[in-house]
């Protein structure tokens, strides 16, 4: 049962995919695109995610930029060539234009979103820069996030005061993170380091790295797709939202 809608935000409007098993009342499950947008697959995601039980929101975080069907690639990403070229094309400027300034009052408007059609506590789980939103969402409103899924995320910790890990001290929520192997945006320091940050804030964790699995492996309509690792993400992730939502 899956449908586009808009969202009123103050920079206009933006498209959310939002889909649940039923008419039923269910917890919510706010989900974050990767830097490649919303399409397709993250529909797909999204419809796996609802038949365990919750409603999904997937908003176009990228809706200052443009409609999601025209950011979306055109090429087939699962030949390595055509997602480098991709990439190249201007995506990671769009992904450093959205900057917290931006992304943390947009989270509030996606949360309450998405408990106007379902139920507290929600979950939330983020990919690629995603990971980065999901983690700042639970500092923003830990008083309704009790989950937290973050899977071949970039950028999680750096050396400034506005680094996503800081946002962990003020949530309440259990976190599972499962990182890619050898990924340059998220060193094996910068895991310790997030490591820490969930020890020290108290928080349920599992903190791990996906040996084998390369950054975004979870996208099966790009070259990094790793099934294994993707159906472990899954289960890891399912598991996360049956104990705390």
């Amino acid at each position: 049962m899956g449908q586009t809608i808009e969202i009123k935000t103050p920079d206009g409007p933006a498209e959310a995919y939002l889909t649940r098993p039923d008419d039923d009342e269910h917890p919510g499950v706010l989900l974050y695109i990767d830097a490649i947008g919303l399409r397709p697959r993250i529909e797909e995601m999204a419809d796996r995610i609802a038949s365990w039980g919750y409603v999904v929101l997937a908003p176009n975080v990228f809706h200052r930029d443009g409609r999601a069907a025209g950011l979306a690639p055109k090429a087939d990403l699962t030949v390595a060539e055509n997602r480098e070229k991709f990439f190249a094309g201007g995506v990671m400027d769009r992904v450093r234009r959205l900057t917290p300034d931006k992304s943390n009052p947009d989270a509030v408007l996606w949360v309450d979103t998405l408990l106007e059609h379902a139920r507290a506590p929600i979950g939330v789980t983020g990919y690629c820069m995603g990971a980065r939103l999901a983690t700042r969402t639970a500092g923003l409103r830990p008083d309704v996030v009790a989950a937290v899924g973050g899977f071949h995320g970039g950028g999680l910790v750096t050396d400034g005061p506005g680094s996503p890990h800081h946002a962990i001290a003020d949530a309440r929520a259990a976190f599972v993170y499962g990182h890619a192997d050898g990924d340059r945006s998220m060193s094996p320091e910068a895991v310790a380091a997030l490591g820490r940050a969930l020890e020290e804030a108290g928080l349920e964790h599992t903190n791990e790295v996906y040996e084998g699995a390369a950054h975004g492996y979870t996208m099966a309509d790009t070259a990094p797709y790793d099934e294994s690792a993707t159906e472990r993400h899954f289960t890891a992730l399912r598991s996360l939202f049956e104990r705390t939502l």
